[in-house]
């Protein structure tokens, strides 16, 4: 009796949790603190000539602050799985506040030990806010998961957008001694958030009770490899794209200019594939975008490098519409086939697309020094179609 009770109780959850609607403004909430922290961690790249400047450094340890900053993202499946064992939640409301003061005193600290110190705080704030920020998205957004991945990118995609413009505008009306000013919008966001989300508790059910982390990982192995072939297929066209793009283009004759609105059109393309793939997963299925996706992408991409003059820029658009769409598919995927664990199954692909992707980078910059940025696109592209079969090895559409 007791045990036809406790599954009944279970089937009874398992429906709710189903059925829950689509909190539209907490998920709209957290999607905009995830781009108010991007916007700051954005300051980096065009801060480094000030940093060059006023503490003395080479290109080469300019480099690594952006190093400092994204490093800390290794550590993202264990602050998932303490957020799974320990409900951290909450720290999606500070984290906004917490790296706009950091990024905002960077460019007055008068030492580069200080720097890289503050940077690393930085680093490990962002990397709460990415394993946290997903999972209680996921748990507002109901039955729509893959649409509340998708107001997650997009604010993250805003913010990247619009973190260089800000710190620019900034430096140029406020000089370098007034940056710390702009930490007020991160504070702010901040009070906003504890206001709205304070109260909001994300419990598991019964039948969601997390592993522990041994058991979590043995169930998780068959995701890894699959995933691991699928962020590196991706990859090759992603970095051709979002990293080299400007320098192909202006290798090919283009204006500096001209090469980097091309950059600003894909990356605005992409902002709004990132809004609508989710939605599009969850009516017509995870894996059916992902194929789309693996045959699309390179296929265009060969068509772009294969033209010239501005018919170039009629295909970028949707090169970039189609690219950049797959995260939220993706990471909807990885939640949903991991309830127990959400957290650490969140943290696990942050850190594989972390590394797997900066390796790709730095490959696709190998082969362009090689063969040439044209040939490069063209080994990425066939190296995309090759991973497709992978798609059939990871989980089934839940």
């Amino acid at each position: 009796m007791d045990k036809k009770f406790r599954d009944s109780m279970k089937n009874r959850e398992r429906s709710a949790e189903k059925n829950r609607n689509f909190d539209t403004f907490r998920v709209g909430a957290i999607g905009a603190s995830h781009g108010i922290h991007d916007t700051y961690t954005a300051f980096i790249a065009p801060l480094l000539p000030v940093f060059i400047q006023n503490l003395f450094l080479t290109k080469a340890e300019a480099g690594l602050l952006t190093v400092f900053v994204r490093g800390p993202s290794v550590i993202q499946p264990f602050i998932g799985h303490l957020t799974d064992r320990y409900h951290l939640h909450h720290l999606v409301i500070f984290t906004p506040a917490v790296g706009a003061v950091l990024m905002s005193i960077a460019p007055v600290i008068p030492s580069f030990t200080l720097l890289i110190f503050v940077l690393l705080l930085a680093g490990v704030n962002s990397a709460a806010l990415h394993a946290v920020g997903p999972v209680i998205t996921g748990r507002l957004s109901g039955n729509s998961l893959g649409k509340g991945m998708s107001f997650w990118m997009v604010g993250g995609e805003l913010g990247r957008t619009l973190g260089p413009i800000i710190v620019v505008t900034a430096l140029a009306h406020l000089t370098v001694k007034g940056l710390p000013w702009l930490m007020i919008g991160g504070i702010l966001a901040t009070v906003f958030l504890f206001i709205k989300l304070k109260d909001v508790h994300i419990h598991h059910h019964a039948t969601h009770e997390p592993l522990p982390w041994k058991k979590a990982l043995m169930k998780m192995k068959p995701l890894i490899f699959p995933l691991s072939m699928v962020i590196i297929g991706r990859g090759f066209v992603q970095a051709s794209l979002t990293t080299y793009l400007p320098t192909f283009l202006t290798e090919q004759g283009n204006s500096l200019w001209l090469a980097g609105v091309s950059l600003t059109i894909l990356q605005g393309a992409g902002v709004i594939g990132a809004f609508v793939s989710g939605s599009l997963s969850d009516k017509f299925g995870r894996k059916v975008l992902l194929y789309i996706c693996f045959v699309g992408a390179p296929l265009l991409l060969l068509i772009f490098i294969g033209i010239e003059g501005w018919g170039r820029f009629i295909i970028l658009p949707v090169l970039g519409f189609i690219t950049i769409s797959v995260t939220p598919v993706i990471m909807a995927m990885v939640q949903e086939n991991y309830p127990e664990n959400r957290a650490l199954a969140n943290g696990i692909y942050m850190f594989l697309s972390f590394v797997l992707r900066s390796g790709v980078i730095v490959a696709v910059g190998v082969l362009g020094d090689m063969f040439g940025l044209l040939k490069s696109y063209i080994i990425g592209s066939f190296i995309m179609l090759g991973c497709i079969p992978f798609i059939f090895l990871l989980p089934r559409d839940s």
